[in-house]
């Protein structure tokens, strides 16, 4: 399955450095500078001083730059230290979100056109104790989102640990391959720029994170949906190497990580140039952000195979045992598609009838799953294709990777499935009555606050939402998924932990689940349609 991102539903969400030289150079001090008033918020980093604030939760630091702006002639350019500045950079607001359309997510109404916004921000307890890091990748279809997404204040309090988020170049900005380009990469291939960017965090991160109260020897990676497939990409990525030690991938082995190949992101670079009239990387640096988000329309944006970066597709690497072997939390949502399918055809206008629902599902699936879901075992007929499309998009992705991961390193498997979950914020706003269940992202509330928005959890949904901290907080500071009174999650990931209200059942163990997905027929059913996934 191939992460294709289209316009309609975009719109509803949003380096390795490769020379040992250049990654020296950005861990090395910057010149010393005389130390400001002692003040808890004021900290230094190997670029300079900044200044952050004191919250209820905590100290936060916002948008700080990791690396050089991409600008200019640095447009399409692997990520550069930042240069040093004097003086204390204040920290207290988020960056630019890199450039990106608009859609219905809160704050994101309107296009972003900036690509001055390589930076990340920091979430920390009070103390200066060496606390265990987590730093989160955004999800958004790799083409929108930002840090800010999450706020995870409330989450670095009760887990005790440091939380980064950060922002990475995006659609063709941070995925454009060429001929041109690849001569200008230092591993031979382009198209990797916004994983690039990632690693330039980390390593940002394993200089810096010490001064915030941070271990930089115990780095989780972690992200949701396209963040959770990126993290998949990085444990995958030689050039990560030692830059965390563990990973959370939620909802982002659709695809099975899969990545372009070479050859396929070089054609696509071929047409992106031709939309825009460009025979050269003069003229494409010499567009404007504008043009370049209206050219980069529906085509296929994502990290590319072939070079240093990522020699091999992720699984291969899994399979290979060339990929890190570090403890993995992984998992998915029990409703993934519904949010996709309510895009397609209610969000249009057009609710999915009961005479269309044949056709439609041999159109995109064939007959053999017709029959597996028919109509009369689900609510409506968008659900009905909704459920389908999560399970051969998400569910059975989520488990296939649980087995390549387990031949390498612990991996500890997980299922969302509160149906009673309220919907995100940007469903929320849509003013929709459609029973989205346990959707794709609805799970990311119970762990932060969605783009700073309180979610209405009622009593028992906060309760899960304190044990789904726990879990995830208790992984991050020992590699084990644990939670007071709850199950113990084992590894291996043939057992799946369920997570739901006490009202729907409360946390459980399952053996069940691959069942329940129908995965025997998702597993073995070849040229099934792929899932559109923006966020």
């Amino acid at each position: 399955m191939h992460d294709t991102v289209s316009r309609s539903s975009a719109r509803l969400w949003r380096l390795a450095v490769g020379a040992t030289a250049l990654a020296a150079t950005l861990l090395a001090p910057a010149p010393a500078q005389a130390a400001p008033p002692s003040e808890p918020t004021v900290v230094r980093t190997d670029a300079g001083w900044v200044r952050g604030q004191t919250t209820a939760e905590g100290r936060q630091f916002l948008g700080i730059p990791y690396a050089r702006q991409p600008v200019g002639d640095l447009r399409w350019t692997e990520p550069r230290p930042v240069p040093p500045w004097q003086g204390v950079r204040e920290a207290g607001a988020f960056a630019n979100r890199c450039a990106q359309t608009a859609s219905w997510d809160p704050g994101y109404e309107r296009p972003s056109h900036t690509e001055d916004c390589l930076a990340l921000n920091v979430h920390t307890p009070q103390g200066t104790t060496r606390r265990p890091v987590m730093v989160w990748l955004h999800g958004g279809g790799l083409t929108a989102g930002a840090g800010e997404d999450v706020v995870p204040d409330a989450f670095a309090r009760r887990t005790g640990t440091v939380v980064v988020t950060v922002n990475y170049r995006l659609g063709a900005m941070g995925f454009l391959a060429t001929d041109a380009l690849d001569k200008e990469a230092s591993g031979g291939v382009s198209g990797n720029f916004g994983m690039l960017d990632q690693q330039a965090a980390l390593r940002w991160v394993r200089a810096n994170i010490g001064r915030f109260g941070g271990d930089p020897d115990r780095v989780t990676i972690a992200g949701e949906s396209a963040g959770g497939r990126s993290v998949c990409t990085q444990l995958a990525s030689p050039t990560s190497r030692g830059l965390f030690r563990a990973g959370i991938v939620q909802s982002g082995a659709y695809g099975d990580c899969s990545a372009r190949t070479h050859e396929s992101a070089v054609a696509q670079g071929r047409t992106f140039m031709t939309r825009l009239g460009c025979a050269d990387t003069a003229c494409l640096r010499g567009k404007t952000a504008a043009e370049i988000l209206a050219a980069q329309s529906g085509l296929n944006w994502g990290p590319v195979t072939g070079g240093a970066f990522l020699p091999v597709q992720p699984f291969e690497a899994f399979r290979k045992g060339a990929a890190a072997r570090v403890p993995v939390l992984n998992g998915a949502n029990q409703d993934e598609g519904r949010l996709f399918a309510f895009a397609r055809f209610d969000a249009a206008g057009t609710p999915l009838t009961a005479e269309q629902y044949p056709s439609v599902m041999r159109t995109a699936y064939g007959d053999r799953v017709l029959a597996r879901y028919p109509l009369t075992d689900h609510p409506s007929p968008t659900i009905a294709y909704g459920t389908a499309q999560g399970d051969q998009g998400f569910a059975c992705p989520a488990l296939r990777l649980n087995e390549v991961l387990a031949g390498r390193g612990p991996v500890y498997a997980y299922e969302f499935a509160d149906r009673t979950s309220p919907p995100f914020a940007s469903l929320r706003n849509l003013g929709t009555d459609f029973d989205f269940g346990a959707t794709h992202v609805n799970e990311v509330q119970y762990l932060f606050r969605h783009f700073g928005l309180d979610s209405p959890l009622d009593a028992g949904q906060r309760a899960l939402a304190r044990q789904m901290t726990d879990y995830w907080g208790s992984f991050i500071r020992d590699g084990v998924p644990r939670a007071a009174g709850q199950p113990a999650v084992p590894a291996g990931g043939d057992r799946v932990l369920t997570l739901r209200a006490a009202a729907q059942g409360g946390n459980g163990l399952s053996r069940t689940v691959r069942a329940e997905h129908a995965c025997d027929l998702w597993d073995n059913l070849p040229g099934s349609a792929a899932v559109t996934v923006s966020r």
